[in-house]
């Protein structure tokens, strides 16, 4: 699982010209799947939740999302597995396929809105249009935790 995390002052997205999702201060989370991923959604949901990475009185990175009455914004972004060391073409073949990337990325949201979050979404497989304000800016890349070799 990879997700491409940023803090924003606000984000949203758009299908065909309509706003399907936005939130105001917190956090837009771009995410992919890898086939097996489903035993890493609850590290990545705790991951995000918990980071410190909203300034507290000091102006010190040391408060989470939820300490500061943010919301998430989580939108599907298989082209983050995308593999671009050889040719011109990326190749997604580390990606999982679409039918188990949707139950995963709704597994993840679920998991996300069961912690009491405020969690707005995108549409699995859209042609969308993401509009965001960078808070920082702050941007972190987080992989899932390593798998033992098979």
């Amino acid at each position: 699982m990879r997700v491409v995390l940023q803090r924003v002052n606000r984000a949203s997205v758009e299908v065909g010209g309509i706003v399907v999702g936005e939130i105001a201060e917190g956090l837009l989370a771009f995410v992919a799947f890898a086939p097996d991923d489903a035993d890493q959604i609850d590290w990545m949901a705790e991951k995000l939740l918990g980071l410190r990475i909203f300034a507290d009185e000091s102006g010190k990175m040391n408060r989470s999302v939820g300490e500061v009455s943010g919301s998430l914004l989580v939108v599907s972004q298989f082209t983050l597995y995308g593999d671009t060391r050889r040719g011109r073409r990326p190749s997604f073949i580390d990606a999982a396929p679409p039918d188990v990337a949707f139950t995963l990325y709704e597994t993840f949201v679920a998991r996300l809105r069961q912690s009491g979050a405020t969690v707005a979404t995108g549409e699995f497989g859209a042609d969308m249009n993401v509009e965001l304000v960078n808070d920082g800016p702050v941007t972190l890349i987080i992989d899932s935790l390593p798998r033992a070799p098979r």
